[in-house]
């Protein structure tokens, strides 16, 4: 009884903090002084001996996702690496987003300052309730252990202060990249161009970097076999020869990759995340670093996007997480519900993900087990991802790569492209070397931004 009637001081404590950083960050010390880590006595949620490694955690996750989060009405109007504005590019990739349950794109949030900041103000903290009301009623003592006023109070702060689903970690992927490419453009704006899928193969193919190949005919006639009359005919002029398109075989699944999916599953990659921490590195009086891949470069997760039958891509796929360690594949989970637009979404979508990690099997076929498979050379998948970061992109902090295992034995490995604001797809990594990461960044970032702001 005592911890039911504790909860409204639970939830006013939390949104307090929440309050107190938002504004601490927006408009306070820390958008006018240096960035603090969790290590100085005077930043926000400083470390107090008494924290438990679970609760420093906590607050160092809320310190790094309030400072990105507010960021966001800093960069809003200023250019992005490949947009005119960061605004521009937030619209666009909102547009197909929503919460879950609401049907409502979450680009009409981002379409005004004026809009997001009472949204974050107020409508965020009240579905951030609803979201920690939803999980305390659907489990139970005998799952977690927990009481449902520690569960409720728990979840609440978890979704306001530090979320751990895979829409903030790519918001916050995304936030940190703006920050770095606005700051840093005129020295990395190179390693920014390798998002442009034209640029990143012809650059892969200079540096021997194995990448899915092109063909190299000038251009392509596509006609279709009904139509007369000069209809149904259509010119495609290759990229190679200044055109707009880059022209390719269809590459087809590894023989071991179709054994994991049903028949008339698409082309299905693994998407590996890595992160250089070449920005974040003290360099020496020549302002070079040591140009050590394994000390700069670490793959951070890796999920299966096994696609499903009849799909046209692995956009729509099951996302089995991978051990990096191992290459064992773990169970897997959806981010469908995300995409779910329209009125008829607020009766038919699920708040939740199915049951997280709950796929052991292909849902579209009988008895097609992906779960408790190793990848096959994981070691030689990781080397790969990292050892092109380093090539093409090295003062990137994110890069998401596309890794197709392929049935050509010419090219059995290949990257098809690469995602520089990129998000998980719900694969697990370490959290804490994560965090110390954007922390490490985020002290260099806000400096540059104060003098930045000095200098305007």
């Amino acid at each position: 009884m005592g911890q039911i009637l504790s909860i409204p001081y639970h939830l006013v404590s939390h949104t307090s903090t929440y309050y107190q950083g938002f504004f601490y960050y927006l408009c306070g010390k820390g958008r006018t002084g240096p960035y603090e880590p969790q290590e100085t006595a005077t930043s926000f949620l400083p470390r107090h001996p008494s924290d438990s490694p679970a609760t420093i955690l906590f607050k160092q996750h809320a310190r790094v996702r309030l400072f990105a989060l507010v960021s966001n009405f800093y960069l809003y109007n200023r250019p992005h690496y490949r947009k005119g504005s960061y605004r521009e590019d937030l619209v666009d990739n909102l547009r197909n987003v929503a919460i879950p349950g609401t049907g409502i794109p979450l680009s009409w949030m981002a379409s005004s300052r004026w809009l997001a900041l009472p949204y974050l103000l107020t409508v965020y903290p009240v579905v951030s309730g609803i979201a920690a009301g939803h999980y305390a009623c659907t489990t139970s003592w005998d799952s977690t252990g927990v009481s449902f006023g520690k569960r409720f109070t728990d979840e609440y702060a978890r979704r306001l202060l530090a979320p751990d689903d895979w829409f903030s970690y790519w918001r916050l992927n995304c936030e940190i990249v703006a920050l770095h490419s606005l700051f840093n453009q005129k020295d990395t704006q190179a390693d920014y161009d390798m998002e442009n899928k034209w640029t990143f193969l012809k650059e892969g193919m200079e540096r021997g970097v194995p990448v899915s190949p092109i063909l190299q005919t000038p251009a392509l006639v596509v006609k279709h076999r009904n139509e007369e009359g000069g209809m149904g005919i259509y010119f495609y002029k290759n990229a190679t020869e200044g055109g707009d398109w880059i022209l390719q075989e269809r590459i087809e699944n590894s023989e071991w990759v179709q054994s994991l999916l049903p028949p008339g599953a698409p082309l299905s990659t693994f998407r590996v995340i890595t992160c250089s921490k070449l920005y974040a590195l003290n360099q020496d009086s020549d302002g070079q670093v040591v140009p050590n891949r394994s000390d700069c470069v670490k793959a951070l997760s890796c999920v299966f996007r096994a696609g499903r039958k009849g799909a046209a891509t692995d956009h729509d796929s099951i996302l089995f997480d991978v051990d990096v360690k191992t290459g064992l594949i773990r169970r897997g989970t959806t981010n469908a519900n995300w995409y779910q637009l329209g009125a008829p979404a607020i009766v038919s979508c699920p708040w939740r993900s199915r049951a997280s990690r709950d796929y052991q099997t292909h849902p579209d076929g009988e008895g097609i087990a992906v779960s408790g498979n190793y990848i096959p050379d994981m070691e030689g998948m990781l080397h790969l991802v990292e050892q092109a970061h380093y090539d093409m992109c090295p003062n990137v902090p994110f890069a998401g790569w596309d890794v197709v295992l392929s049935a050509d034995p010419n090219l059995p490995v290949c990257l098809l492209e690469v995602n520089l604001s990129c998000n998980f797809f719900r694969g697990s990594f370490d959290l804490k070397y994560y965090l110390d990461f954007i922390e490490s960044s985020l002290v260099k970032l806000q400096a540059q931004r104060l003098t930045m702001d000095a200098a305007s």
